[in-house]
């Protein structure tokens, strides 16, 4: 297909990089906010969002005159042929996907969208919106499709331009074709279906990974108590391709802006078909007892006790490669070591100052002063690069706690430090032995 104009309804995570890489592939994209001040800075090349790739695209797209950003949605989708929305669906009361931006916009469009255009939903929306958005706009003119978002922060780009399949959903097949060709040029496998089930894709997957993560966390407990190490029993689960590698990394707990809100309205969605997806519901619950498992295990190297320890902190974003710190389960941990006494210093190389309960610097040596315990809980790179024998003489106590198994404990425990990791047997200070010879 040729170029199409495309209009795209909100610039965060989802937004900004739908519109960047389609203007990529040839399309003509106007990205619409409502915030007048971000609007301007994207008009200029500035792009507030760490995502690699990214800024390059919209300074590309811009330069081209591919993409552009303007502010109010109803004017942009005049001479659109397509729309896709990209606002954001937070989990709202009780866990259920809260839908009123999503609704504010089909409001505001609706009778201005041209003959034939499609609304696509990017978003990822609860089973049953599509035909909620076709109702709102009452148009048999105005198709409506589901195209759900597989991006993961810190490779967002990657993930869009390399996608492992294209989901495209509608009762209208024609309007359904048309999207997937917008991807044509990709060369990705196109799963066409209709709306419901496109809609459920995304959230299957996603709780599927949630899933796949509780496991590998309750294995970690299970690992260490039976003196087992989790990183050979996933080493071994990895080489069965019906496994699989990815998602095998035990860890403080997943967070992010898609697993905890995602999980919570994929069972609002079994409950209002009276089903109890108890086995998700046990996911969510090993997520929690995750996090408490942590907090333990680092009060435990405390002493026992947590009421005035001074712990170091090395990680804020819920994971490497991204400053987002929504459902953070470093700031869920670091939380709750605050409630429970702690005095907190901070790193991230991605999050600057200003979060409640914790100081934050700027420098990764500065959360070890007078540290009675370093705790890593974003799995950044540059740690395992870090003078460790520099921290353990800034050190009070002599206890690294690393919940992402990132550390080398070798280097760890030449640095006269003992290391701790979840699952895996711990490596105690090395013990020097004084003789009368070597006096």
């Amino acid at each position: 297909m040729g170029a199409a104009r495309i209009v795209v309804v909100g610039t965060g995570y989802v937004g900004l990089t739908t519109g960047a890489c389609l203007a990529s592939l040839g399309h003509r994209v106007t990205c619409v906010d409502v915030d007048e001040a971000k609007v301007t800075r994207l008009s200029m090349g500035r792009v507030d969002i760490l995502e690699p790739g990214l800024a390059d695209l919209v300074e590309r797209g811009l330069a081209n005159g591919q993409l552009s950003f303007v502010v109010g949605a109803r004017a942009a989708v005049r001479e659109a042929e397509g729309v896709f929305l990209c606002v954001p669906t937070p989990m709202g009361a009780g866990g259920s996907a809260d839908l009123r931006a999503v609704e504010a916009v089909t409001a505001e469009i609706g009778d201005a969208l041209p003959a034939g255009c499609a609304v696509i939903t990017k978003s990822t929306v609860p089973v049953g919106t599509a035909k909620r958005i076709r109702a709102m706009i009452g148009r048999r003119d105005v198709p409506v499709v589901a195209n759900p978002e597989f991006l993961r922060e810190g490779t967002a780009v990657r993930d869009f331009l390399n996608p492992d399949r294209i989901v495209v959903g509608s009762d209208s097949p024609t309007a359904a074709r048309w999207v997937g060709e917008l991807y044509a040029d990709l060369a990705a496998p196109v799963v066409l279906a209709d709306a419901a089930s496109a809609e459920l894709v995304k959230y299957a997957a996603n709780c599927f990974l949630a899933l796949k993560l509780s496991y590998v966390n309750s294995m970690a407990e299970l690992c260490e108590r039976l003196g087992a190490d989790i990183d050979l029993v996933t080493e071994g689960m990895g080489y069965d391709r019906r496994i699989g590698r990815t998602f095998l990394k035990p860890g403080p707990g997943w967070g992010g802006s898609c697993l905890p809100k995602d999980t919570s309205a994929l069972v609002k969605v079994a409950e209002s078909v009276d089903y109890d997806f108890r086995m998700l519901t046990s996911a969510i619950g090993e997520n929690i007892a995750q996090r408490d498992r942590v907090v333990a295990k680092i009060a435990g190297a405390c002493g026992g006790t947590l009421a005035g320890a001074r712990i170091g902190v090395l990680g804020l974003a819920f994971k490497a490669g991204t400053n987002d710190l929504r459902d953070s389960p470093a700031l869920a941990v670091s939380s709750v070591l605050g409630a429970l006494g702690a005095e907190i210093t901070a790193y991230d190389p991605a999050v600057s100052g200003g979060i409640d309960g914790m100081t934050v610097v700027d420098d990764p040596y500065q959360v070890a002063k007078d540290a009675d315990v370093v705790v890593v809980l974003t799995e950044w790179a540059e740690f395992r690069n870090l003078d460790w024998l520099a921290m353990a003489e800034e050190m009070e106590g002599d206890d690294v706690v690393d919940t992402r198994n990132l550390l080398d404990p070798r280097v760890i425990l030449d640095a006269g430090l003992s290391w701790q990791g979840i699952g895996r047997p711990r490596a105690a200070k090395r013990q020097v032995a004084f003789t009368a010879d070597a006096l």
